[in-house]
């Protein structure tokens, strides 16, 4: 089982998209290059695999490949940081099941994918991201969501399990964006940094308060007021969020929370967007069983992989490992 994992995770990482993809490259490796994955039986075709996905355990593989990764996290202003986001796999979805829904787990900084869990299908994201933080050690990380998971119990799990959280109010929050937003921000100093890049050039203005007594969150140590301005093409866009965040003023002063904060965008454009563009994954046809989870498990694994060595460029970084069976062999088993 794990030789035939390490066959499809290299296959993956020279840009194997599918079953039979993954047994040409197979095929193409070679009895020695099989061999080094501990395959020690021969070859693997296409069927194999199919029966093999459809059939595995995803939870206990999405626990499986995570276990080395946070060993391997970079920090973030002094603490190790982990952004928490859901993607739906869109084209597979068949046999009147809905497509899978997966929150995933990415380490800020380095990229890395540290966890994945399902969505279940009459549920929602917050208990889906509540079993995959379960499953995290967060003794001294910093923990950051989007608006969906600010949810008293979530703060809580975060806290007692030794982290910090930060989550963002959005008006999908009424009553309490509306309490945020009425904080007399106009009389707080803000702190500016501007970022330049890809054509665009991106504002961000933080302003920090303790926490008014009735936000409630277990641990809230401060509110913040964020805005964010984008010029693109002459084009200008600006989205003011409120955060709340278990972190004093000591721990994390303006500028610290908001490096905390940026790095939380990278689970779109660093795994979702690579999922989508590079894997090309939301036309997959893989719909049977557990197949579509194990392979997007397959390309969080191959990504992070990438990541670990160095490359920004996971497309760049496919072809050059395509070029050369050993490479991706090489980067499994030195990792």
């Amino acid at each position: 089982m794990g030789a035939l994992i390490a066959v499809a995770v290299c296959a993956v990482t020279a840009g194997a998209r599918g079953f039979t993809a993954i047994g040409e490259w197979a095929r193409d490796a070679g009895r020695v290059a099989l061999e080094r994955l501990g395959l020690e039986r021969g070859g693997v075709d296409e069927s194999t695999l199919r029966r093999l996905f459809a059939r595995l355990d995803a939870d206990r593989l999405d626990a499986v490949l995570g276990v080395w990764a946070p060993a391997r996290t970079a920090r973030v202003a002094g603490r190790r940081g982990i952004a928490i986001d859901g993607k739906t796999v869109r084209e597979a979805r068949g046999g009147g099941s809905a497509a899978p829904h997966l929150v995933a787990a990415l380490a800020h900084g380095s990229g890395a994918v540290l966890g994945q869990a399902a969505v279940s299908e009459k549920s929602n994201e917050i208990p889906a991201a509540r079993q995959l933080l379960h499953l995290l050690d967060l003794d001294g990380v910093v923990v950051t969501m989007d608006a969906l998971h600010t949810q008293h119990d979530t703060a809580t799990l975060v806290t007692r399990a030794g982290g910090d959280y930060v989550l963002t109010v959005k008006a999908n929050q009424k009553s309490l964006y509306t309490q945020l937003k009425a904080l007399p921000w106009t009389s707080i100093p803000a702190v500016t940094r501007t970022d330049r890049g890809h054509g665009r050039r991106a504002t961000r203005t933080i302003k920090v308060v303790d926490v008014p007594a009735w936000v409630e969150f277990a641990g809230a140590g401060q509110v913040a007021q964020l805005r964010r301005t984008a010029t693109r093409k002459g084009r200008r866009t600006t989205e003011t969020v409120y955060l709340i965040t278990s972190a004093d003023a000591r721990t994390a002063p303006p500028a610290v929370l908001a490096t905390w904060t940026q790095p939380h965008w990278e689970i779109e454009n660093r795994l979702h967007s690579v999922r989508d563009v590079t894997f090309d994954e939301d036309r997959s046809q893989i719909r049977t069983g557990n197949a579509p989870r194990v392979m997007a498990d397959l390309r969080n694994t191959a990504i992070t992989l990438l990541r670990l060595d160095g490359h920004q460029n996971i497309a760049a970084a496919l072809r050059h490992h395509a070029r050369a069976t050993d490479r991706p062999i090489n980067l499994l088993l030195t990792a």
